[in-house]
């Protein structure tokens, strides 16, 4: 029987007290610590102990899922301050829709109503939607090459291999036609995707929907070789409605969460990195204010002549012609001042004296439940930095005021 348990970051899980939260039985600890040891995925959980509770595993900063092969599903959500579980969920499935290069950037805003549901079965019935939409616009067919051994003639006889292939059985031709057929590289990978999801979904609406769209595929072979496959599709101009779809297969049969592993402990393992989500987030959250930003900015190094150690700074925001401001996030949990990272100061100064029209820099940390401070500055020479504090739990209007006056 399948199980559910979220956690956020930091959370731990604990096999000695039933009654306590975040219980899991001797089995799915084992499989989840074979995962963390032999998968050298210590990012993922921490192995570590607990007063009271002895050895524990700890949620880090990676939010996502992870399903053992009993089913037993792990989910890791942000820890944000003073929102519940499915409010973290939904933030989650927003940080996830800034992500470039991802299936979530087309996710709707019905779907974080749907908070309630676990993860899996969200990106499942995202998947689903896609897919409807690629349906409707149907599915591509084309004229393929076959070539088969029949009992009659069909398209073209191929003498050699009609020759070697049939000498005893004259009533045998080896031909090769042309069949206009569905079963196409890409169409492969999308019913790889439906048979892999529909094992692994438990709710009853995504398992008929998947039925449904399996019936639609009945012509459609399955992968023999996913890679392969994968590395084979060329999306040109006519197949430009089927990158969504193959981001979303590819991320369910890769485990393409910009953390893959392989292993037989565990059935899937879709996390991503809160870092990379929080830079994301605050990119777009200053790309919907209005400015004009740069990411991850190359060009510029700490040593020159010869150039060494580059510089790449997580925004440049263009102010005018003759200035520019620098901005770098931090997914750090800061409780007081004092919590905020020397080396972090050190690399902010490092970009204000290499960017030469750059007088303004900012530090941008996620807001914490303990922290009261709204923001630092600092002024060094001629150079501003100031550290703000991104909150999560509020609208991007309301979030963090960087000023380009």
């Amino acid at each position: 029987m399948s199980n559910t348990i979220t956690l956020k970051e930091y959370e731990f899980l604990q096999t000695k007290y039933p009654e306590h939260k975040n219980y899991v039985d001797e089995k799915t600890f084992e499989a989840l610590e074979s995962f963390v040891l032999k998968e050298e995925r210590a990012e993922y959980l921490k192995l570590t102990s607990k007063k009271g509770f002895g050895k524990v595993l700890q949620a880090q900063n990676y939010v996502g899922l992870i399903q053992t092969k009993d089913a037993t599903t792990i989910e890791i959500i942000p820890k944000i301050q003073n929102i519940s579980e499915e409010e973290s969920k939904k933030i989650l499935l927003k940080m996830l829709k800034t992500l470039k290069k991802s299936p979530f950037k087309t996710l709707e805003k019905a779907k974080l109503k749907s908070s309630k549901m676990p993860l899996l079965e969200i990106f499942i019935s995202m998947f689903l939607e896609e897919l409807t939409l690629l349906v409707r616009k149907g599915i591509r067919s084309d004229y393929l090459a076959r070539e088969e051994n029949l009992h009659f003639l069909k398209g073209k006889l191929k003498i050699a291999k009609q020759i070697k292939q049939n000498a005893i059985h004259k009533e045998r031709f080896f031909v090769e036609y042309e069949e206009f057929s569905s079963d196409r590289v890409e169409n492969r990978l999308i019913k790889t995707a439906l048979e892999f999801l529909y094992k692994k979904s438990k709710l009853n609406k995504n398992q008929q929907r998947i039925r449904e769209f399996l019936f639609i595929f009945d012509d459609v072979s399955s992968s023999k070789n996913i890679k392969n496959d994968f590395k084979s599709v060329k999306l040109d101009r006519q197949m430009r409605k089927y990158e969504q779809i193959l981001l979303w297969a590819e991320t369910f049969l890769f485990e393409n969460s910009f953390s893959p592993h392989s292993g037989k402990d565990i059935a899937l393992a879709l996390l991503f990195d809160m870092n990379l989500l929080f830079e994301s987030y605050v990119g777009a959250y200053l790309k919907k204010k209005g400015f004009d930003v740069r990411s991850q900015d190359k060009g510029k190094y700490l040593v020159e002549q010869p150039n060494r150690y580059a510089l790449r700074p997580d925004f440049v925001i263009n102010k005018d012609k003759e200035s520019e401001i620098v901005a770098d996030t931090k997914y750090k949990n800061i409780k007081e001042q004092k919590d905020i990272s020397q080396a972090d100061m050190y690399q902010l100064y490092a970009y204000g004296t290499k960017y030469k029209q750059t007088k303004q820099l900012y530090l941008i940390y996620p807001k914490s439940e303990e922290l009261e401070l709204e923001r630092c500055s600092y002024i060094e020479d001629e150079l501003h930095l100031d550290v703000l504090f991104f909150d999560l739990s509020l609208d991007f209007e309301q979030s963090i005021a960087i000023k380009t006056e």
